[in-house]
């Protein structure tokens, strides 16, 4: 890639990519819920987005019934080997992203060494990224995620080790 293409993408990511980390419910996993991690752009013109596609090597590009155009990737390996590289590379000027970005990244780091499976690992997760995007809206409060959470590490508790 040329540089000043890193650079474009970088600073246009700045002032409309946003970072997040969610939690969603689950039946199926051994806890209450999943932390998926999103690097998201949304735009008019589907040509720039087109880019950081092609530049990222990874992603989804979509449209909006509303008309905007949408680039997001949430593959935890995709964002681990090429978002995070990519952006530690064509750093961010503004203070709010070059923050939002390292807790990103200090999540990451988390979910990578799989501390996420564990009550201790989804404290940190949710200490973390609580200032992360000031303006976006949560849809299970910090106290949802901890009361199911210590829900569920009861009832495994109390299942006994030994099953006949």
């Amino acid at each position: 890639m040329r540089p000043e293409i890193g650079f474009y993408l970088a600073g246009f990511a700045d002032g409309e990519g946003s970072f997040n980390v969610s939690f969603r419910p689950r039946q199926d996993y051994r806890q209450p819920w999943k932390v998926s991690m999103c690097f998201n752009v949304s735009q008019k013109e589907k040509e720039i987005l087109a880019l950081f596609k092609r530049h990222l090597g990874c992603g989804t590009l979509r449209a909006r019934p509303d008309g905007i155009w949408y680039y997001e990737v949430n593959n935890f390996n995709a964002i681990w080997e090429k978002v995070i590289p990519f952006f530690k590379k064509y750093r961010f000027l503004s203070a709010h992203k070059k923050k939002a970005f390292s807790k990103f990244c200090q999540i990451a780091e988390i979910i990578k060494k799989n501390e996420h499976l564990t009550e201790e690992g989804i404290e940190r997760i949710l200490k973390i990224r609580r200032d992360m995007n000031l303006e976006g809206k949560r849809k299970y409060s910090d106290s949802e995620i901890l009361k199911k959470l210590q829900k569920s590490s009861e009832t495994i508790r109390q299942i006994p080790s030994n099953r006949e």
